[in-house]
């Protein structure tokens, strides 16, 4: 397969117009210097390293089989891979969540399961947004690594807040098994920085639930800064504003990580839905609990591309947020997240509005 006339993003995160070749990986790539307006972009799949769920379902409780409609959504959304993830709940039915992770098959056409994003239970209950407080736990070691092993070593990442007791061997040990990401925080500068030190190297959703970044102190996002550490952006409209989307571009070159946080009324209209047991609202793409807290996002991937970009900047520098970024935060960079030859054949062709024309599989259309 050839796709022969498009802007193609480099590894560099720069759009040149060019070709790809692909089998079930990518062949060949040809680029040139000179641009040409009419052409459509070719970029590699998205990466969704935190998304809750879509269309009904949440990975906290969804089946084998709801896993896969998930999975034809993001596909038909330009998103080739993703990362289920689960929400603070009883360590039973997070076992199930990691074992239904476990025995997802890809259907043709869906996104691939890259294994787990572990968001909760090590988080403060001051900052712990909708994530309930009921079952919230300190750090575990032992209940993590066997959470790991029922979903067959599955977990790329797992979300825990410093200030909690224990949580500084917590990192030490987890580290070595997958990223640990600085999470529903309220710690200082100081903790946080002792936890980047320990072996974390990401931040769930900067700016929405963690310590505020001020001029005395810096919190979790001036340790993130000095730490160089991958940060998450959730390009909605309604977690941040543009302002602030722009400034993290700027101190974080590199480093930040695109994702949707989507919960399992995205793809559906507004009305009531739930997630992790609370009741939630969506009203004008907007989703909160009855008190107003948000509650994670109703997007998809795209839909926060098209936003950044809309926020004035560079197009390649907010697909690699949504690509490569993403990959590298978590690892997964020498399969996915670019058009470079030996990688997996993910390939993504938008129009000049950002619209999703075709997605390509491990070379395959879906």
């Amino acid at each position: 397969m050839a796709i022969e006339k498009g802007l193609v993003l480099t590894e560099e995160g720069v759009f040149k117009n060019g070709s790809v070749e692909f089998g079930e990986t990518i062949l060949k790539v040809e680029t040139l210097d000179e641009d040409n307006a009419e052409c459509a972009y070719i970029i590699p799949g998205l990466i969704d390293i935190h998304t809750h769920g879509s269309m009904g379902f949440d990975f906290s409780e969804a089946s084998p089989e709801q896993m896969r409609e998930m999975s034809l959504y993001y596909a038909k959304n330009g998103v080739t891979s993703f990362l289920a993830t689960t929400i603070t709940a009883p360590e039973d039915a997070i076992a199930g969540a990691m074992n239904n992770a476990a025995l997802f098959e890809r259907p043709e056409g869906g996104a691939r399961c890259l294994g787990v994003n572990m968001e909760g239970p090590f988080l403060s209950y001051e900052k712990r947004g909708v994530h309930r407080h009921e079952y919230l736990a300190a750090p575990d070691i032992v209940m993590f690594e066997k959470m790991n092993a029922l979903s067959n070593n599955g977990i790329r990442l797992v979300s825990i807040a410093p200030e909690l007791p224990g949580a500084m061997e917590f990192i030490r040990v987890a580290s070595k098994a997958c990223k640990v990401s600085i999470a529903h925080s309220a710690a200082g500068y100081d903790i946080a920085m002792r936890a980047f030190e320990n072996g974390a190297t990401h931040v769930t959703h900067l700016f929405n639930a963690t310590s505020p970044f001020s001029h005395r102190e810096p919190g979790v996002v001036g340790a993130a800064a000095d730490a160089r550490a991958f940060v998450e952006i959730i390009c909605d409209g309604v977690h941040l504003h543009p302002a602030v989307i722009r400034a993290i571009y700027k101190l974080f070159p590199g480093r930040v990580c695109m994702i949707s946080d989507s919960v399992q009324s995205a793809g559906l209209p507004d009305g009531n839905y739930e997630l992790g047991g609370l009741p939630i609202i969506v009203k004008d793409g907007k989703s909160t609990l009855e008190d107003g807290t948000i509650a994670g996002s109703v997007i998809s991937l795209i839909q926060g591309v098209r936003f950044a970009a809309g926020c004035g900047l560079s197009l390649g520098d907010v697909v690699t947020a949504a690509t490569l970024n993403n990959a590298r935060s978590v690892g997964l960079e020498e399969s996915v997240g670019s058009l470079t030859p030996g990688k997996k054949a993910d390939v993504v062709i938008l129009d000049r509005e950002l619209n999703v024309r075709k997605v390509y599989i491990d070379g395959r259309e879906a």
